[in-house]
């Protein structure tokens, strides 16, 4: 590690979440209080006395600010009963009114009043006297039922138009909210996109060095949380850890394959002794154990070889391959598509389409060859007419040095490291190939690489 730990200590994620959940906190409750000490109490409907007398006697006034009111016939009364200093009061005058006795009066009140604030009262009586009239009046706040009791036992009831929508005072405070939550977003959006960051990083990372154990390091930066500075280090030196046992492995493998071509040498020398009809089995038999030996070393090779990515168009290449192996006597042949571009290494590419090609003409006589779009990935698709691969084989035949034919004929067998350079390759690119048998005969081998 670099002296990058070095400096001021930086703040936990803890500390962040506690930040960001205190300032939510104390910015909801001074808006709140700014609401109750700023905003006027609300002012529900009202209607006087005189109003209600007239609805009652089928004169309903016509109302521009607030809900009309309603009459109507019910076989009870409402309920529960009003309470209040003035229900009596406007009990005994709307008796008067009707000519009835107190007790065939009813005031109801259905729902509580939205407000208990005692200047919304003051605020009624203002408008009541900016409206007009020489004495004070009666009134009654909005929701309430009025019934009087009529001569064969039903009641005249009247009401307030119930409201289909959020009262004024409603929409006040939920516009209220909605500024506050749209002045807030921006520190949330920033708050939440700063916690989140690293996250995203890791994942990045994760797939970065599934291509390639040697990528680019995390960046240890002071001003992430501690918790995330632990982390990026432990990944790092994961990361390092990999990447030796990797090359620790690859150098062994190159290792044993190249010293074993001493003792392969001296043999080739001692069977010169060997009785005519054992020399040329035993000289085959060292000829493949030499091809198997330089197909692992270029395997070794090329897996430690550092990547060189650069854009490339798969249609290009591929049909290049096509080519290259079509002037040799292959039957090779790649269907017009898109142009795809991704970023990858050329040489291992071509080396994969290589192998593919090579299989679909030893095996199926002949090689059609396709490359298209499918969501974020490029797909080539290499088909041929063979006798395919039985299901359980699928995923065998990519293990290094495994061949379906049971000889040992270079003409027939191969060396079994193909299909396994292949996946390498396409894993490396942070893809994947596999084995499909076709409907109606013929194997394909679909690669998939990101795009």
């Amino acid at each position: 590690m670099t002296s990058a730990w070095s400096g001021r200590p930086t703040a936990s994620l803890f500390a962040r979440l506690l930040t960001l959940i205190g300032i939510s906190l104390v910015a909801s409750q001074a808006i709140s209080l700014f609401m109750i000490f700023n905003l006027p109490p609300p002012a529900p409907d009202f209607y006087r006395l005189s109003e209600v007398v007239q609805t009652f006697r089928g004169n309903a006034p016509a109302f521009t600010e607030r809900r009309p009111l309603e009459l109507k016939i019910v076989a009870k009364p409402p309920s529960p009963a009003m309470e209040g200093r003035t229900v009596p009061q406007i009990r005994a005058e709307l008796a008067r009114e009707f000519g009835v006795t107190s007790d065939r009066v009813v005031i109801s009140a259905p729902s509580r009043l939205p407000v208990s604030d005692r200047r919304v009262f003051r605020i009624i009586r203002d408008r009541m006297a900016r409206a007009g009239g020489e004495r004070e009046e009666h009134f009654l706040i909005a929701p309430f039922d009025v019934a009087v009791q009529r001569p064969d036992g039903r009641w005249d009831m009247v009401r307030p138009t119930p409201g289909l929508g959020l009262d004024p005072w409603q929409r006040r405070i939920v516009l209220w909210l909605l500024l506050s939550g749209l002045a807030l977003a921006p520190v949330a959006y920033i708050f939440a996109r700063r916690l989140a960051q690293p996250f995203q990083m890791f994942a990045d990372a994760a797939e970065r060095l599934g291509r390639d154990p040697r990528g680019a390091r995390l960046p240890v930066s002071l001003k992430g949380t501690a918790e995330i500075n632990v982390a990026v280090r432990a990944f790092n030196d994961m990361q390092d850890r990999l990447r030796r046992y990797v090359e620790d492995r690859t150098a062994m493998v190159g290792a044993i394959a190249h010293d074993l071509r001493t003792p392969l040498t001296r043999l080739r020398f001692r069977i010169e002794n060997a009785p005519e009809e054992t020399r040329a089995k035993m000289a085959a038999d060292i000829d493949q154990m030499e091809e198997m030996i330089a197909a692992a070393l270029t395997f070794v090779r090329d897996a430690s070889r550092p990547a060189d990515r650069t854009p490339l168009e798969l249609s290009s290449l591929l049909e290049s391959v096509c080519d290259e192996m079509a002037e040799t006597g292959f039957d090779t042949e790649v269907e017009r598509g898109d142009k795809v571009v991704i970023e990858g290494d050329p040489v291992a590419l071509r080396r994969l389409f290589t192998n593919l090609l090579e299989n679909a003409v030893k095996f199926g006589g002949r090689a059609r060859a396709r490359v298209y779009r499918e969501a974020a990935s490029a797909i080539v698709e290499i088909e041929d007419d063979g006798p395919g691969i039985p299901p359980e084989d699928a995923e065998r035949v990519f293990e290094p040095f495994y061949r379906r034919e049971p000889s040992r004929s270079r003409q027939t067998g191969g060396i079994g490291l193909g299909l396994a350079v292949v996946r390498s390759v396409a894993r490396g690119h942070g893809g994947d190939v596999v084995m499909v048998n076709r409907a109606g005969g013929g194997l394909t081998a679909r690669v998939q690489l990101p795009l």
